[in-house]
């Protein structure tokens, strides 16, 4: 204080704007009034969060007294800032009753202040927003009732204040009920005081008494208070006479933006920043013109308006404001990880769990949330307002098998019409609305046409849900609600607003989010509708279900690795505990660059909704579930014989092999038979000698010339060949007859025990077709896959699927001469056209998760039991412990003493399966956890085992359960240059 002159000290009360997205020509501006006039702080406004950084930090080193920087971070840093994690609005989450969560998001908004080099957040907005037709406050109160906006508004601020960002409440003494914008022209606030002193100045006073740091005043004209007409930020009545005096308060006092019209368009600058500083403001926020202010301010000192010794006494709360933020020990800001310290995993998850608890159903006409049956829905969503693809939509895919439709708010008749025809052909529709706006003048962005269409889809027979991505006072604007299934009331279109509503819809999530306003007499202050959750996969974050925040950065660690060594071009993770996914992340590419599939072209990136071949996860996602299901109707059981199923069978050395020891591995079956390798004939001379054959020889082993006996395999497709093997290679009809008979003639291992066999598994798709007169892979569909929503698994993709979302797998230079890629890997049931209970399967990682789920909920998925738990309980536990086999039926499980397939923790209740082409699944029911990965190693050869030698599956999941274990707070970097 000793240090500044009188002019420095008036310099100190002045904030100003500052962007980090401008010229340099405004860059140095600033740095002008820093260098001549030593202004005392500065708030920011649009920009990034590194070249705001590296911009403070020019401006901090020209500064002679440390500058106190401030922003409007109502929902964070990332209102300002672009590559920030956002919170949601506060009216989001003025309905929500965990207000201990605020505390939290202060404490993380702080956070990101001070790692920003930040010390003052203008927030919360303490006015009750008592007007629908309000239009600047709105969607950024807490909502109409004066307790709520009260309560809500103080953890916010504690949660800030004991982190070491001032909080500034605001717009004193309430904007809640104005009808006019103060950026555009002063708002006349028509209450008297007692009204004022019982609604608006509420929150203000109890924040006062319990700790408040500052308060910002704003730009209104309110009779009660001041009846000279008087902005109140520059009325000494209301800052002096009410704010200090009646009650008292001893804070910081700043001054709405001095630049808005509700001040300027009657005094202007330099005049207005006199009359602040005699109302009794501490600090003027956004002067429009600096030199001229302090100019005429050291005027009025020297004509006696304004005393230096009032001056000195702000100046030295300012002093004292700032050694409080820690200014006097300043250390420029460190760029190194801002970005990453900045989207913290816990600060997403916070966020994301705000977003969950705001979202609000207004109807749920007969319970049609979460929705149910899948397999019965014919489902579209439209999405009013936008072009793109939302969020939304994308999460409804993950869910269920969806058609898409976009429409503009504004169409035509024509467009609207079109698009009503277009949508009969479903019975569901989920319709959202959105990029609507926050002004009350444009009905929150709500149009006719909007409406009209909104009438028309509600008159018909569908069943439709609205979800409202914006306002939640646009839901009064909205005609015919009434009439639809089900709203959502999500209050923004943030991503998180929109994932969570589809989770919401789903029934991942429940709903139990309450309107902080009265938007209609029917939808009051309070109401919300209850919907159940926990019935589908829901996305989510680690530490939601007790797990470490660490996890994805050790699960990235381990994959770098692998792909470092080449075990595999790409794959996907997925980890999920307690029915909520906490990591889904691809990695790497479908092919190595060079590779044969590629011709000299770069490799697509692994995407999350790509497609694998699973191998043997096969015989636990298809032959395994359709065994159960056949098991429930009493159509199967695992205590009969080979001989009671297959006819074939009977009189063999397999007649009365039990199906309970065949699906554990221990029925004396060979392992397996390269049964491609009869169907060849030499090249040359002997192709002559052999032409004759009818029969294949099993024994026969190829020549690298060797090749496909005409008799078995054409080019192209017929009624006689119509089994896919490869792309242009089709198989002869009856292959999978001779397959089976074959199986049926092989020899039996000569010692009992133990030993991990294909044969069983092909014969399962014969069975099925045989007891339920439905092909394998309809029936699966019918009882599995279709009420799961698991619209991927399935066999041969390339007839729903485009090549471009399967991964490719190996590079067949023997069998099929050509890069394998949407047809099945494994030989044998490629023979079979690529439709077995071995392998064939494909599927995404999230499908693949939904039945894996179903096994941890005991059978349960969507509301429906789709497995009995009894005999899913069967069908996953160890059945010859006894004897050293640590199987299930169908199902691998952990060895008594770790034996490499699965991870050293792996409780012994856990079980799953591993797929040749490098995939893997494993549920652990101790811990609730689920896990898959997807990988397609054997892209190029399958001579590459690096993914098995350096153990990348088993010790992801290592990782996982880790993280349950070992839950750990995150590792705080520093915020400073080294």
């Amino acid at each position: 204080m000793r240090t500044l002159t009188p002019d420095q000290r008036v310099a100190q009360l002045f904030m100003v704007a500052a962007y980090s997205n401008r010229k340099r020509i405004d860059e140095d501006s600033i740095s002008t009034l820093i260098q001549q006039y030593g202004i005392g702080g500065l708030i920011f406004f649009q920009g990034g969060p590194v070249r705001q950084s590296k911009l403070l930090n020019r401006y901090q080193s020209q500064s002679k007294v440390p500058l106190l920087v401030a922003m409007d971070g109502e929902w964070g840093a990332g209102m300002r800032l672009d590559s920030v994690v956002r919170f949601p609005f506060q009216m989001s989450m003025g309905g929500i009753r965990d207000n201990q969560l605020l505390y939290d998001m202060g404490q993380e908004i702080a956070a990101q202040f001070k790692r920003l080099g930040m010390h003052v957040n203008f927030a919360p907005v303490v006015d009750v927003n008592n007007n629908a037709a309000n239009p600047v406050i709105g969607f950024r109160s807490w909502g109409e009732n004066r307790e709520n906006v009260t309560e809500k508004s103080y953890l916010y601020m504690r949660g800030m204040q004991d982190a070491g960002v001032l909080a500034v409440a605001k717009h004193f003494p309430g904007h809640g009920d104005t009808d006019t914008d103060s950026h555009l022209a002063l708002p006349l606030v028509r209450v008297d005081r007692r009204r004022l002193d019982t609604l608006e100045l509420f929150p203000f006073r109890d924040l006062m008494r319990r700790g408040l740091g500052g308060i910002m005043i704003a730009h209104l004209n309110i009779p009660a208070l001041d009846t000279t007409g008087m902005p109140s930020t520059l009325s000494r009545p209301i800052v002096t006479g009410m704010v200090k005096q009646q009650l008292g308060f001893q804070g910081v006092i700043f001054t709405d933006a001095m630049n808005m019209k509700g001040v300027i368009s009657k005094y202007p600058p330099g005049e207005a920043d006199v009359r602040a500083l005699l109302a009794g403001n501490d600090i003027l926020e956004f002067s429009k013109n600096i030199p001229l202010a302090l100019q005429m301010v050291r005027a009025a000192i020297t004509a006696g308006q304004l005393r230096q010794e009032d001056i000195d006494a702000r100046c030295r709360k300012v002093l004292a404001l700032k050694q409080w933020a820690g200014l006097d020990q300043y250390r420029p800001i460190a760029l190194r990880t801002l970005y990453q310290d900045l989207n913290s995993v816990h600060a997403q998850a916070l966020s994301q769990k705000l977003s969950a608890l705001s979202v609000t159903v207004l109807r749920n006409q007969r319970t049609l949330l979460p929705l149910q049956r899948l397999d019965t829905l014919r489902l579209a969503t439209l999405t009013i307002g936008t072009k793109d693809t939302t969020d939304f939509q994308r999460l409804v895919a993950d869910y269920a098998s969806v058609d898409h439709y976009w429409l503009s708010a504004t169409a035509t008749l024509d467009e609207l019409t079109q698009m009503r025809a277009t949508l009969k052909r479903y019975n569901t529709l989920l319709v959202g609305v959105n990029n609507l706006g926050r002004l009350p003048a444009t009905s929150f962005g709500v149009t006719p046409e909007t409406n009209l269409l909104l009438r028309e889809l509600t008159s018909a027979r569908q069943r439709v849900v609205v979800s409202v991505f914006g306002n939640a006072y646009a839901v009064a604007k909205i005609r015919d609600l009434d009439r639809a299934d089900a709203v959502v009331l999500a209050y923004q279109e943030s991503k998180n607003a929109q994932e969570i509503t589809a989770q919401v819809i789903f029934g991942g999530l429940g709903a139990t989010g309450k309107l902080p306003v009265t938007v209609t007499d029917k939808y009051s202050r309070g109401f919300g509708l209850t919907t159940t959750g926990g019935q589908r996969l829901r996305y989510g974050f680690p530490e939601d279900v007790g797990m470490s925040n660490t996890l994805e950065a050790r699960v990235d660690s381990i994959v770098r690795q692998a792909l470092a060594a080449r075990a595999m071009p790409g794959c996907e993770v997925l980890i999920a505990r307690q029915g909520t996914v906490v990591l889904r992340k691809s990695y790497g590419t479908h092919s190595y660059s060079g590779a044969p599939a590629q011709a000299g072209k770069p490799s697509r990136a692994v995407r999350n909704t790509d497609i694998y071949d699973l191998a043997s996860v096969t015989k636990a996602a298809a032959a395994i579930p359709a065994l159960m299901k056949l098991q429930e109707e009493g159509k199967f059981s695992p205590d009969k014989t080979l001989g009671d199923y297959f006819p074939d069978f009977k009189g063999t050395n397999k007649q009365d092999l039990k199906l309970r020891d065949v699906l554990a591995h221990q029925a004396r079956l060979k392992a397996w038979i390269p049964f491609w390798q009869g169907y060849t004939r030499p090249a040359g001379f002997f192709a002559r000698l052999f032409a004759g054959f009818s029969k294949p020889n099993p024994n026969l082993k190829p020549a690298p010339d060797a090749k496909l006996s005409r008799r078995f395999f054409r080019p192209d497709s017929s009624a006689r060949f119509p089994l896919q093997v490869a792309t242009k290679l089709w198989a002869r009809q009856d292959l999978p007859q001779q397959i089976q008979k074959q199986i049926a003639d092989s020899p039996l291992n000569d010692k009992p025990g133990y030993v991990y066999s294909d044969l069983s598994f092909y014969l399962y798709p014969l069975l099925v077709k045989q007891l339920t007169g439905k092909p394998f892979d309809q029936y699966l569909q019918q009882h599995v896959y279709g009420p799961l929503g698991a619209t991927t698994l399935g066999f041969r993709p390339t007839r729903r699927f485009p090549l471009s979302r399967i991964a490719p797998t190996e590079y067949d230079s023997v069998f099929r001469r050509g890069q394998l890629h949407g047809t099945v890997h494994d030989e044998g049931a490629a023979l079979l056209g690529g439709l077995s209970g071995h392998a064939g399967l494909f599927g995404s990682a999230n499908d693949l998760a939904k039945l894996v789920q179903t096994y941890a909920w005991k059978g349960q998925y969507g509301g429906q039991q789709l497995l009995k738990p009894d005999i899913l309980a069967d069908y996953t536990r160890c059945q010859f412990c006894d004897q050293g086999n640590r199987r299930g039926l169908g199902f691998d499980r952990q060895a008594a003493k770790p034996a490499g397939n699965t991870a050293h923790d792996a409780s012994q209740s856990s079980f799953g399966h591993s797929g040749f082409t490098g995939t893997f699944f494993w549920v652990d029911p101790a811990q609730e956890l689920v896990y898959i990965f997807l990988s397609n190693r054997v892209n190029p050869t399958r001579r590459n085992n690096k993914l098995g030698e350096l153990n990348v599956r088993t010790d992801i999941l290592q990782v996982a359960l880790e993280s349950i274990r070992k839950k750990q707070e995150q590792p705080v970097e520093s915020t400073v240059e080294e």
